[in-house]
């Protein structure tokens, strides 16, 4: 089947970059390449791909600057961000999460783990609508075929990742859903995340909400839960519950 998918890749060492590119086109997806930071910007800002595979050490510009260059512009804001590091130091995931990356992949990896997380997150972004076409709890409101989110009237710029966490707290108000439970459903089932990779999400949503991410609950030792209230700040919100 082919997926017509524009990927770009950005990844410096030459090998690696040959590899994604044979292992995604025999996968039936089009990849194209950027081997440094600046490029990378460049060219996600040209051509708008599908999804972006991003290396965490770059020349010219570190991958958590390129995430934040292509988060910040209307064009590229939406577009996923798989980043890979060749580090599974948890600093080094929270650094790539903080910036909008939606999901990581430590070095060395397996190419069908990496091809499951690729696929994973582009199902992600055409994933069915269900429960109506929006949803609203408090001051917040969803718009599920738009993927935006509005906090009093006022769109939050969210991540991928973030929008999915969101709705599916929105669509569960006042229950209280696991991290386990999150992974499934934003995710994917058969993906494999780290709790403290919810965590950031978290904490980076709470941040985009403003006054109204205090309306999401950290429930200790169990995981989150979205209630109409604005509750006070949540010294735990980055802490494992």
């Amino acid at each position: 089947m082919v997926h017509s998918r524009r990927i770009l890749i950005v990844e410096d060492e030459q090998d690696l970059a040959d590899m994604l590119v044979y292992n995604l086109k025999k996968a039936g997806f089009q990849p194209f390449c950027a081997h440094d930071g600046p490029s990378a910007v460049q060219a996600a800002l040209a051509s708008t791909p599908d999804l972006i595979i991003l290396d965490l050490m770059l020349p010219g510009l570190p991958g958590t600057e390129v995430a934040r260059q292509v988060r910040t512009h209307p064009r590229t804001s939406k577009v996923p961000i798989l980043m890979l590091t060749a580090r599974a130091d948890e600093s080094d995931q929270v650094a790539g999460l903080s910036v909008g990356a939606d999901d990581y992949v430590t070095k060395p990896f397996s190419m069908k783990v990496l091809l499951a997380r690729v696929t994973a997150l582009l199902r992600r972004v055409g994933g069915e609508v269900t429960g109506g076409a929006s949803v609203r709890v408090g001051s917040l409101s969803a718009d599920l075929a738009a993927h935006t989110v509005s906090v009093d009237g006022v769109e939050a710029k969210l991540t991928l990742t973030e929008f999915k966490l969101l709705v599916a707290l929105m669509q569960a108000p006042k229950r209280v859903l696991s991290r386990n439970d999150l992974i499934s459903r934003v995710m994917g089932p058969g993906i494999v995340v780290t709790a403290r990779t919810i965590d950031v999400h978290i904490a980076a949503l709470r941040k985009k909400l403003g006054s109204c991410g205090g309306m999401i609950r950290t429930i200790r030792g169990v995981g989150y839960q979205l209630t109409e209230e604005v509750g006070s700040p949540d010294p735990a919100s980055s802490e494992i519950a």
